[in-house]
């Protein structure tokens, strides 16, 4: 199984879009695309139908969506090209317990994009892709907990690492860097970037997506 997880410092900067528009490049491989939410109460009971799974207490609520005609982000990826697309979403401190659920439901999906920087604690991916938005002053704790990680930066814009004071400016050192506009929130420099990481690099273009053979599953957590 090769994994992406695409994070970001902030809400609202446009980390479903980047996502998107990495999916929908990158799209003959099947992603199973994933969006996690952390809620500060307790779940209410889901109303999905069989597709949600959650224990007693509602910790979490996992749900797989269907449609790729609704106005969500998980919608938003089955649009662009996801072969599955799934919903956790988790209380805060109860990642942990819902862990083990979401890879359960992945199965042997070989190609998972995960859109969040908590699951960091959790997994190791192949490629974590960092989203910046330098309008935005809001630098979330997990954002920062795992900027150190990042393998790529992609700045929406100009980036401009003074826009968050008190922040250790080495987190943005010699790390690639791939600046995309709120036009189309896509760089094909990113698609290869992306490409190398997963040693798929063989194809001659981003834009000529070969049918390839998967690497052997790796282990999720550390």
């Amino acid at each position: 199984m090769q994994t992406v997880v695409v994070g970001g410092h902030s809400r609202n900067i446009g980390k479903t879009s980047v996502m998107a528009g990495l999916i929908r490049r990158l799209s003959s491989f099947g992603w199973t695309a994933v969006k996690i939410t952390l809620h500060r109460h307790e779940l209410s009971s889901p109303q999905d139908g069989p597709s949600a799974s959650a224990p007693a207490e509602h910790d979490f609520v996992l749900t797989e969506e269907r449609t790729g005609d609704g106005r969500g982000d998980t919608s938003r990826y089955l649009a662009a090209g996801a072969k599955r697309s799934l919903w956790l979403r988790v209380e805060r401190g109860s990642l942990q317990k819902a862990f083990p659920a979401l890879v359960q439901a992945l199965g042997r999906d070989p190609f998972v994009m995960i859109e969040s920087n908590s699951i960091l604690g959790f997994l190791r991916p192949d490629v974590y892709v960092v989203v910046l938005d330098s309008r935005a002053g809001d630098f979330k704790a997990s954002a920062r907990k795992f900027l150190g990680r990042a393998d790529v930066l992609v700045p929406i814009g100009p980036l401009d690492t003074g826009a968050w004071p008190g922040l250790d400016p080495r987190g943005f050192r010699h790390k690639p860097v791939f600046t995309i506009s709120r036009r189309d929130y896509f760089n094909p420099e990113l698609c290869r970037f992306i490409r190398q990481r997963l040693h798929l690099s063989g194809a001659a273009s981003w834009q000529n997506e070969p049918r390839l053979r998967c690497r052997k599953e790796q282990n999720w957590q550390h």
